[in-house]
């Protein structure tokens, strides 16, 4: 919800009274004594004589009778102010809420209840009182395993900002390595959810568990990886074994489909797998999750990112995406897995993206008064703004990546580059000037092999880049 609703209207004089003689919550204009009702009426849903229902009144308790929705909901917005949700732990609510989300069916007014404590652990010393509720986090855990999806929304919402939290993170994840059945919940939603909102959530605290906890991490990329690749289910009732790359790839795959640029949360992760061996195994040792991955990500940076119809400052907008892209590519290119997808000649529109990054990050960084244009080494660089640092990490991912792959060129592939314009004077001018002096040994290197493919515009380019003077 992303507005606070009026207050609710008094139903007479008294009422009136009552809240301009000190009935308001805080410095709201919300009653007291409107929100005990609302909240007597709570607790009223899961008292024991309630819950104890015949069958045939099990339809009638998924239902929300709609004055009451009508009431929670407008606690549910009004939750989002600080005096309000002060007040509404001060009064125990969420001991009200644990027991509604514990004995409750109705799946609206879970995740109305779920949704109200979302927006109170918004609040610091609120976070830290629910953090430190046992019996509310277990509870909290278990709604993970709901099949509604607007409560699993909502849990992972608040679960998210439980985890932004540096003084109760830990015992978050913590209770979350004690529950290995969250890993199946989770793999389970990414692999089989076309809800898409709910997909970018949930991947947001998958990110955040990761990037909180390597070890965590290291356990979910092991889970199901002894057990067989594609066995068949009907040879078994068992649940299926989920693994967790392929179910990252299903849910980029859904939200890339609803729109791309929701896919940054999902490419971090990958990336994030990437810094341990572990998870590089995991996304290159099943051939075909790698040759997935490989494609879905080469085809974002050739055909989707920052094309050659964008203006350069798209890059601005893309370049954390664009940096967890790359080092993924980079990072399963340098795998040395000698795989059908990974030949460089079948790629060459790869080396094209990378110098196409590159040519709009110069421009992006070029300044104004510097109207002049010159390809001499000496004018070769422009200088990284002090305030973007994910420019200068993106410009180094790019610049590993560049280097590695014109040291895989051979003659044949540098003739098809430079015969289908993937290998300029111009994007090679761009390329060497983000590259020297760093990898000077790679461009000498490619650069003798251009000397064999196409002389002169190997001189050419030895004429703007002096330094590159190939010894014969």
């Amino acid at each position: 919800m992303d507005r606070n609703p009026s207050p609710p209207p008094p139903g007479c004089d008294q009422e009136e009274e009552e809240v301009a003689g000190g009935d308001c919550i805080g410095s709201t204009v919300y009653s007291k004594h409107w929100l005990f009702g609302v909240l007597s009426g709570l607790i009223q849903i899961v008292s024991p004589e309630n819950t104890k229902s015949s069958s045939d009144d099990e339809e009638q308790q998924t239902e929300l009778d709609e004055e009451m929705e009508n009431e929670i909901c407008r606690v549910w917005d009004m939750s989002m102010d600080e005096d309000v949700a002060l007040f509404l732990q001060e009064f125990n609510a969420p001991d009200i809420f644990m027991g509604v989300l514990a004995k409750s069916k109705c799946p609206r007014l879970r995740e109305i209840c779920v949704g109200i404590l979302g927006n109170m652990a918004c609040f610091q010393e609120i976070c830290v009182s629910i953090s430190s509720d046992k019996n509310l986090g277990q509870v909290l855990l278990h709604c993970l395993y709901d099949s509604d999806p607007p409560t699993l929304l909502e849990t992972s919402r608040l679960l998210l900002t439980c985890l932004s939290q540096a003084e109760v993170a830990s015992v978050w994840v913590e209770r979350i390595r004690e529950h290995p059945a969250i890993y199946d919940s989770v793999c389970f939603i990414m692999s089989s959810s076309t809800n898409v909102d709910l997909l970018v959530k949930v991947g947001e605290v998958v990110d955040k568990l990761f990037d909180l906890d390597e070890k965590l991490m290291l356990e979910w990329v092991r889970n199901g990886a002894t057990q067989p690749l594609d066995q068949p289910q009907e040879e078994s009732e068992e649940q299926p074994v989920f693994r967790l790359v392929p179910c990252i790839l299903e849910a980029a795959k859904q939200v890339r489909s609803e729109n791309p640029e929701w896919l940054d949360v999902y490419m971090h992760i990958l990336q994030l797998l990437t810094t341990v061996d572990d998870g590089i195994q995991a996304i290159v040792h099943c051939p075909d999750t790698g040759k997935d991955i490989w494609n879905l990500l080469f085809d974002l940076v050739c055909h989707e990112f920052c094309q050659s119809d964008d203006p350069p400052i798209i890059l601005q907008e893309q370049k954390t995406v664009l940096a967890s892209v790359f080092s993924v590519l980079s990072a399963i290119y340098a795998s040395q897995t000698e795989q059908e997808y990974l030949k460089i000649e079948k790629d060459l529109p790869l080396i094209d993206s990378l110098i196409r990054v590159l040519q709009n990050m110069e421009q992006c960084q070029k300044k104004p008064e510097n109207s002049t244009e010159s390809n001499t080494e000496e004018t070769k660089k422009t200088d990284l703004t002090q305030d973007d640092f994910h420019l200068k990490i993106l410009k180094d991912i790019l610049c590993e990546f560049l280097s590695n792959i014109f040291q895989a060129l051979t003659k044949e592939t540098v003739a098809q580059g430079v015969k289908e314009g993937q290998l300029s004077k111009q994007k090679c001018s761009s390329a060497f000037q983000n590259l020297l002096p760093f990898y000077s040994p790679v461009v000498e290197d490619f650069i003798k092999i251009l000397h064999e493919v196409d002389k002169a515009l190997a001189d050419d380019l030895e004429k703007s880049f002096p330094s590159l003077k190939v010894q014969t």
